[in-house]
Parts: C-alpha cells; sequence; structure tokens
C-alpha cells in the first residue's frame, strides 16, 4: 500500500438498531438530554403511529408544516414556531423534508435534533442542510445540524410504498456513489460506501419483492446509515448538485430524481475513476460498477424518466449553468454545458447511460 494523506472527520451520534421499540429508546433519549419541552416534527398522516411513539414525552407541540426541498418560508415558520412553544429539543419522525426542517431550526438554535427515520433518505447521519428560496435551493454543512441520536426501527418504513421505497433505497445508493468521488473522499469513506452498496443492493431487492419483509428494511436502513456517514464525510459531488438544483428549481420528488439520474452519472465519472469504480464494482458483485448499478434497477423497476415526474426538454438548458457553478471542481471528469446537456437529456427521456469513449473524454463531452 502506498502513502495516505488524508484527514477523515467524524460526528458523533447515538445510533439505535430499535425493531419494535422505537418508543422505549425515544423516551431514554430524551431523558439523557433532560429535556421537558419537546417539539415533534412530523407529517400529519403519521399522527397515529407519532402519538404511540411520543406518548411518554413532555410534548409542547406536534408540527406539520413540512414541504420537500424546506423552502425558505416553510423554515421561518418552523423556527418561530420553535421559539413560541420554548421548545428545548427536536424530535423528528419521518423522511428527508421532516428532518431537513429540523435541521433548518438547529441550524439557528442549536437545538438537539433526535431523528426517527421513516424512509431511507439518510438525512439523519449527515451535517448537510438544505434551504430552497424561489426557484434555487442551497445546501451546506454545519455541525450544528447532525442529530445527536438517531433510532432506527424497520417497523416505522412499512408504510412506505414498495415503489418509493425502491426510489428512496436509490438515494441512498447515490449517497454511495457520490462519496467514492466527492470533494473531501479518504479511504475510510470509501470502505463505507461499498459496504453501503452491498447492503443496499441486497435490501432493495428484497424489499421490491416482500415489502413486509423486516429483515430486508432492516438491512436497508443499516445501508442508508453507511451511505449517509460516508456522504457527509466526503462531501457533495456532481450527482448531488445536479439533483439539488433540478429539485429546487422545479420541485421534483426528492428520491425519483436521484433514481433517474444516478445511473448516468456513474457511466460519466466511472471511466475516469478507476480505483473507486473497481471497489464499486466488487461491492456490487458485477464485473462494472454501471452494469451492477443497471441490472439492480432494471430488477426493481426503479425510476427511469425525468419527464415522468414533470420536467421537459425546454427547462434543461435553463438549470445548466447553475449546475456549472456549482459542480465540484475536482469532479472525476470535466465538467461542460454539452455534457450536462446530453447526461439531462439522457435522464429526461430515460434512456440508457452512456460510457464516454477516449475521445469524448478528452473533449469533455458525452
Amino acid at each position: 500500500m502506498g502513502e495516505n494523506r488524508f484527514l477523515h472527520e467524524s460526528h458523533f451520534q447515538r445510533v439505535h438498531f430499535a425493531r419494535a421499540d422505537a418508543a422505549n429508546a425515544l423516551t431514554s433519549e430524551i431523558e439523557r438530554l433532560a429535556a421537558s419541552r419537546v417539539m415533534v416534527i412530523a407529517s400529519i398522516s403519521k399522527y397515529e403511529i407519532v402519538k404511540q411513539l411520543t406518548r411518554n414525552l413532555p410534548v409542547v407541540r406536534h408540527y406539520h408544516d413540512i414541504a420537500r426541498h424546506i423552502p425558505l418560508p416553510v423554515a421561518e415558520r418552523a423556527r418561530s414556531a420553535a421559539a413560541t412553544c420554548q421548545a428545548d429539543a427536536l424530535v423528528a419522525i419521518g423522511g428527508g423534508s421532516a428532518t431537513g426542517l429540523a435541521k433548518a431550526i438547529a441550524l439557528t438554535t442549536g437545538l438537539p435534533i433526535i431523528a426517527l427515520p421513516t424512509t431511507y433518505a439518510g438525512s439523519e447521519a449527515t451535517a448537510v442542510w438544505g434551504l430552497t428560496e424561489g426557484n434555487r435551493k442551497t445546501t451546506g454543512s454545519n455541525i450544528r445540524v447532525v442529530p445527536q441520536s438517531i433510532i432506527y426501527d424497520a417497523t416505522l418504513t412499512v408504510t412506505l410504498p414498495v415503489p418509493d421505497s425502491i426510489a428512496s433505497g436509490f438515494n441512498a445508493l447515490a449517497h454511495c456513489i457520490d462519496s467514492m468521488w466527492g470533494p473531501r473522499a479518504d479511504p475510510i469513506d470509501r470502505m463505507y460506501a461499498a459496504e453501503g452498496i452491498r447492503a443496499l443492493s441486497r435490501s432493495i431487492v428484497a424489499v421490491a419483492a416482500d415489502g413486509m419483509d423486516l429483515n430486508a428494511r432492516e438491512e436497508a436502513l443499516y445501508g442508508t446509515y453507511l451511505s449517509a456517514v460516508a456522504f457527509s464525510s466526503a462531501g457533495s459531488g456532481l450527482h448531488h448538485k445536479i439533483c439539488h438544483v433540478l429539485g429546487g428549481a422545479f420541485d421534483l420528488p426528492h428520491a425519483q430524481t436521484h433514481a433517474v439520474v444516478l445511473p448516468h452519472v456513474l457511466a460519466y465519472n466511472a471511466p475516469a475513476a478507476p480505483v473507486a469504480e473497481r471497489q464499486m464494482a466488487a461491492a456490487f458483485g458485477s464485473e462494472s460498477a454501471l452494469i451492477g448499478l443497471e441490472q439492480l434497477r432494471r430488477s426493481v423497476d426503479a425510476p427511469r424518466a425525468l419527464r415522468d415526474y414533470g420536467l421537459s426538454e425546454a427547462d434543461i438548458d435553463t438549470v445548466i449553468p447553475d449546475i456549472l457553478d456549482h459542480a465540484p471542481s475536482d469532479n472525476p471528469r470535466p465538467v461542460t454545458f454539452g455534457s450536462m446537456q446530453a447526461l439531462l437529456n439522457a435522464a429526461l427521456n430515460g434512456d440508457d447511460p452512456h460510457v464516454p469513449s477516449e475521445e469524448e473524454a478528452r473533449h469533455g463531452r458525452l
């Protein structure tokens, strides 16, 4: 092995895997914080399960005003609500939007968060926050927003429909793949990401076959956690920059957008990152990372086309300048207007991902 020079940063969290025991784990975490005024963030559709989970907590506010991509006015209303009820702890129950809203509050208040994920979004294990103002989504990283505790209970995910579970699982896979070449990626990140790919590729297939398979859903949560820890350290790569721009500009569904775009970014970057590509291929158990991802995508009928979610060809050129502004300077391949135009058009129409030739790679095109 050659010399390794890198700085790896990790965040302290307490992580419970507590199948069918989330209420007790949550109670113990609130007691550990000595919190006496808890604000619970969860969609109104989860009211019954939330009521059971929080029955022993000193709840002062149940908050339901949640929106994907966290529009700034939504964040400001939530911050005001937390101040009005004098909350001293936040409990987020749900997917990335619930956790993201808790993070938006914590960003300005420093309030501790306990997260109970019901999807495979992974936000609960990262320092990444996101806010959308107008049609522009801004993301950042801050230790203040990292939940102090995570409680993973596979029974909380069974109400997530199988198609949404598949898309959410691909969102977690996107964290793994971006962690292979993110701006701060290191060997530890790649180790976590590779194990995350192994766990997620197995569990997504099993959940697709049987949405009530708790072992599969628990393995998906395990893979999700690993993917998010890797991503939080490695930083946001090209794939996430593209998806954040699209989500903020057109309010596209988060997980489905990731599922559609991911193979195209993998095909674009992998030829220029052979070490990472070999690690991913081994994790998928395939001759190449792209073949492994494509076989998985076809086997579970994952989302394929951005057109299915309202994007049009006319939209593409309007967002490419923003993508170019946010693309990592050290992406494995140069990011150009033409390459992003071709990539997004392929994702729009559900085309098979295209692996660039040497000539195309030299000229920064697809």
